[in-house]
């Protein structure tokens, strides 16, 4: 069975930043992961920012599995600076990786000229039945990492649904 084009999915977006965990600085970048989403059929139970920390991400991912998401983003923490633990968190979380989605979301963010998700550390994988989806942190990786997601996810999903 399909699903609507209108209702594709639940998902959750985490936001990997301190200054916008600690309130000193503005989340520019979970709007447009919503719109995003939204404009691919999903509904968004909303967004939680947390610091750059392992256990912080690991609970984050944690919480929107056990929440039942279809998809959960996280967006920042992929690089390689010692701050950057979000593929580490991940990593603890996932059951399985899906290491192609991750290469191809890392080689069109090259391709379009967005560094950083060219340098990402990003993982992809399943953890219970939730897509989770590591992306970099600039507005450019997070256009170009939406628009590789929108054909694959959805296949993903309906495998992932067919198992229920």
């Amino acid at each position: 069975m399909e699903r609507s084009a209108q209702r594709l999915g639940r998902a959750l977006i985490v936001i990997v930043d301190d200054r916008v965990a600690h309130g000193e600085h503005e989340d520019t970048v979970g709007p447009l992961v919503t719109e995003l989403l939204e404009e691919n059929g999903f509904i968004v139970d909303g967004t939680v920012a947390v610091a750059g920390e392992s256990v912080d991400i690991r609970n984050a991912l944690n919480t929107a599995v056990i929440g039942g998401v279809d998809v959960v983003i996280t967006v920042g923490g992929t690089g390689v600076s010692p701050r950057d633990v979000t593929p580490d968190a991940t990593q603890g979380v996932l059951d399985r990786p899906i290491p192609g989605i991750a290469e191809a979301i890392r080689s069109s963010g090259l391709a379009a000229g967005a560094v950083d998700a060219g340098i990402s550390r990003g993982l992809v994988g399943i953890s219970g039945s939730t897509l989770v989806v590591n992306l970099a942190g600039s507005r450019s990786a997070v256009r170009d990492g939406m628009a590789t997601l929108s054909a694959l996810v959805p296949h993903v999903i309906d495998q992932l649904s067919a198992l229920d």
